[in-house]
Protein backbone atom coordinates (compact mmCIF):
# COMPACT_ATOMS: atom_id res chain seq x y z
CA UNK A 1 0.00 0.00 0.00
CA UNK A 2 2.72 1.92 0.80
CA UNK A 3 4.58 1.75 -2.70
CA UNK A 4 1.20 1.99 -4.14
CA UNK A 5 0.35 5.38 -2.44
CA UNK A 6 4.24 7.54 -2.55
CA UNK A 7 4.00 5.79 -6.34
CA UNK A 8 8.05 5.74 -6.83
CA UNK A 9 10.17 2.77 -4.56
CA UNK A 10 12.65 5.47 -4.03
CA UNK A 11 10.28 7.62 -2.46
CA UNK A 12 8.21 4.31 -0.14
CA UNK A 13 11.95 2.32 0.56
CA UNK A 14 12.83 5.12 3.28
CA UNK A 15 9.24 5.43 4.70
CA UNK A 16 9.06 1.51 4.74
CA UNK A 17 12.10 0.93 6.84
CA UNK A 18 11.41 3.98 9.18
CA UNK A 19 8.18 1.74 9.78
CA UNK A 20 9.93 -1.22 10.32
CA UNK A 21 12.90 0.43 12.65
CA UNK A 22 9.04 1.66 14.70
CA UNK A 23 7.91 -1.84 14.94
CA UNK A 24 11.23 -3.13 16.04
CA UNK A 25 11.99 -0.44 18.53
CA UNK A 26 8.19 -0.93 20.02
CA UNK A 27 8.36 -4.59 19.88
CA UNK A 28 11.69 -4.61 22.28
CA UNK A 29 9.79 -2.39 24.51
CA UNK A 30 7.06 -4.43 25.13
CA UNK A 31 9.28 -7.25 25.38
CA UNK A 32 11.50 -6.07 27.96
CA UNK A 33 7.86 -4.63 29.55
CA UNK A 34 6.78 -8.71 29.83
CA UNK A 35 10.35 -9.56 30.87
CA UNK A 36 9.89 -7.10 34.04
CA UNK A 37 7.02 -7.76 34.68
CA UNK A 38 7.88 -11.75 34.88
CA UNK A 39 10.65 -10.39 37.62
CA UNK A 40 8.48 -8.59 39.60
CA UNK A 41 6.18 -11.33 39.79
CA UNK A 42 9.16 -13.63 40.94
CA UNK A 43 10.48 -11.22 43.42
CA UNK A 44 7.19 -11.56 44.96
CA UNK A 45 7.62 -14.87 45.94
CA UNK A 46 5.20 -16.23 42.58
CA UNK A 47 6.74 -19.69 41.37
CA UNK A 48 7.08 -19.23 38.01
CA UNK A 49 5.51 -22.46 35.65
CA UNK A 50 7.54 -24.35 32.81
CA UNK A 51 4.30 -23.01 30.51
CA UNK A 52 5.75 -19.11 31.57
CA UNK A 53 9.10 -19.73 30.77
CA UNK A 54 8.27 -21.53 27.52
CA UNK A 55 6.38 -17.95 27.19
CA UNK A 56 8.85 -15.61 27.75
CA UNK A 57 11.38 -18.27 25.63
CA UNK A 58 9.18 -16.96 22.73
CA UNK A 59 9.47 -13.43 23.87
CA UNK A 60 13.24 -13.25 23.91
CA UNK A 61 13.41 -14.72 20.83
CA UNK A 62 11.15 -11.93 18.91
CA UNK A 63 13.28 -9.46 20.91
CA UNK A 64 16.15 -11.18 19.17
CA UNK A 65 14.72 -11.39 15.80
CA UNK A 66 13.87 -8.01 16.25
CA UNK A 67 17.53 -7.16 16.94
CA UNK A 68 19.57 -8.61 14.27
CA UNK A 69 16.37 -6.80 11.48
CA UNK A 70 17.55 -4.18 12.87
CA UNK A 71 21.17 -4.15 13.24
CA UNK A 72 22.19 -6.77 10.71
CA UNK A 73 19.78 -7.17 8.03
CA UNK A 74 18.26 -3.44 7.72
CA UNK A 75 22.05 -2.37 7.30
CA UNK A 76 22.74 -5.55 4.60
CA UNK A 77 19.70 -3.73 2.68
CA UNK A 78 20.97 -0.23 2.47
CA UNK A 79 24.58 -1.91 1.15
CA UNK A 80 23.16 -4.07 -1.13
CA UNK A 81 20.82 -1.31 -2.50
CA UNK A 82 24.13 0.85 -2.87
CA UNK A 83 26.18 -1.76 -4.31
CA UNK A 84 24.14 -3.36 -6.25
CA UNK A 85 24.26 -6.53 -3.93
CA UNK A 86 21.72 -9.52 -3.73
CA UNK A 87 19.09 -6.82 -2.26
CA UNK A 88 16.38 -9.67 -2.65
CA UNK A 89 18.03 -12.08 -0.23
CA UNK A 90 18.43 -9.58 2.41
CA UNK A 91 14.48 -8.52 1.95
CA UNK A 92 13.80 -12.12 2.16
CA UNK A 93 15.82 -12.64 5.36
CA UNK A 94 14.17 -9.37 6.94
CA UNK A 95 10.66 -10.76 5.75
CA UNK A 96 11.16 -14.39 7.41
CA UNK A 97 12.59 -12.08 10.65
CA UNK A 98 9.13 -10.54 10.30
CA UNK A 99 7.20 -13.41 10.24
CA UNK A 100 9.26 -14.59 13.05
CA UNK A 101 8.67 -12.01 15.02
CA UNK A 102 4.72 -11.96 14.35
CA UNK A 103 4.68 -16.26 15.07
CA UNK A 104 6.34 -15.47 17.99
CA UNK A 105 3.90 -12.69 19.01
CA UNK A 106 0.42 -14.91 18.19
CA UNK A 107 2.20 -17.51 20.48
CA UNK A 108 2.74 -15.75 23.31
CA UNK A 109 -0.90 -14.48 22.82
CA UNK A 110 -2.32 -17.54 22.46
CA UNK A 111 -0.76 -18.91 25.85
CA UNK A 112 -1.25 -16.12 27.63
CA UNK A 113 -5.10 -16.23 26.53
CA UNK A 114 -5.21 -20.26 26.81
CA UNK A 115 -3.74 -19.59 30.56
CA UNK A 116 -6.05 -16.55 31.55
CA UNK A 117 -9.31 -19.22 30.48
CA UNK A 118 -7.22 -22.34 32.73
CA UNK A 119 -7.66 -19.39 35.77
CA UNK A 120 -11.15 -18.38 35.27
Amino acid sequence: MLFATLGSPAAAGPVAARIFSLQCWAGLVLGLALLLLLRRWRSEGASVSPEALTTMGFVLFAMLLALMQEFAVAQNIVTARATGGNLRLWHGVGTGMVLGQWLCAGAVLWRLSSARSVQG
